[in-house]
């Protein structure tokens, strides 16, 4: 279905693609911002925990903690970023800014009024969190982060990452499933596989995950290289509990938990923990030792 909001021209996958995915039978939750439909999961009850996805996963990257986070006494929230999941697709690259991917989960969280939150983010779900936690810290009673960081450009990135940039901008079919799947150390089944390839249709729908690597600030002069400069001013003042679970095979993100706990004040006397045996997607690898983790740590 082709829906137009000006300036966005917009794609929605139908609701018949996500049926019968394994581990997937949460009922849907929408808003709508801007004219685009975002989708999120909202299970249970309690202090909100806020689980951020990152590129080119969903919120079904996060199936396995929610049951036991609910059982523990949380509401579970966990959005769809605006072009992946169940929320609506902008249909060209230009229409993808961090500015405007922040700007929109900055409104859904205003329209949600969630406060006293725990957020755990991953991947470019930390890229956009921190920067929501750094522009509404009274809203986040703390934060775990997970191979993720806030980049500014003033360090040279890895080699890994800048050839993941390239691939993801000029192969013919970007490959979700299979992408998602080589970010694991255990490997997932077909039906996984299936589930992550469901909110693409065909390639029209892939804008977001083909250009979300392009949009992470390399060089000093990039767009949003000194936005992130402001938040690392919040952060470096940010006092609240601040965890975190980078995992032990992740060439991209090796090494970035250094950072914040160095510069994060909140970030002392953490349990912090290197989650062994896990790749870029640890959520699949290591779903169970996460949920522990972050109960044990929230209680």
């Amino acid at each position: 279905m082709l829906v137009t909001v000006a300036p966005v021209k917009i794609l929605r996958t139908s609701e018949d693609r996500f049926e019968d995915l394994p581990g997937y039978d949460f009922a849907p939750h929408y808003s709508v911002i801007e004219g685009i439909r975002i989708h999120h999961i909202d299970e249970g009850s309690g202090p909100v925990v806020l689980l951020m996805h990152g590129e080119p996963s969903w919120s079904y990257l996060y199936r396995k903690m929610v049951a036991p986070l609910v059982e523990s006494g949380y509401r579970v929230v966990a959005p769809d970023l605006v072009g992946f999941g169940k929320s609506d697709k902008p249909a060209s690259v230009d229409d993808h800014s961090y500015a405007r991917h922040v700007s929109w989960m900055s409104a859904w969280l205003n329209r949600l009024d969630l406060t006293g939150v725990t957020l755990f983010a991953q991947d470019w779900g930390g890229l956009i969190g921190l920067r929501l936690v750094t522009g509404e810290p009274g809203r986040f009673a703390r934060v775990a982060v997970a191979n993720t960081g806030l980049p500014t450009g003033d360090h040279q990135m890895p080699e890994a990452f800048l050839s993941w940039q390239k691939f993801s901008r000029e192969v013919p079919e970007f490959p979700v499933g299979s992408i998602v799947g080589r970010g694991t150390v255990g490997g997932l089944t077909q039906a996984e596989l299936d589930a992550y390839e469901a909110p693409f249709p065909d390639e029209s729908f892939k804008s977001g995950p083909r250009i979300m690597p392009s949009l992470v600030p390399c060089h000093p002069d990039d767009p949003e290289a000194s936005a992130n400069r402001e938040g690392w001013k919040v952060l470096s003042r940010w006092e609240k509990p601040f965890l975190t679970l980078f995992s032990d095979s992740d060439p991209l993100t090796s090494g970035g938990e250094r950072v914040f706990h160095k510069l994060v004040p909140g970030a002392a006397d953490q349990s912090h923990r290197t989650i062994a045996g896990a790749g870029h997607f640890l959520q699949e690898d290591a779903s169970e030792e996460l949920s522990r983790t972050l109960i044990g740590w929230m209680e």
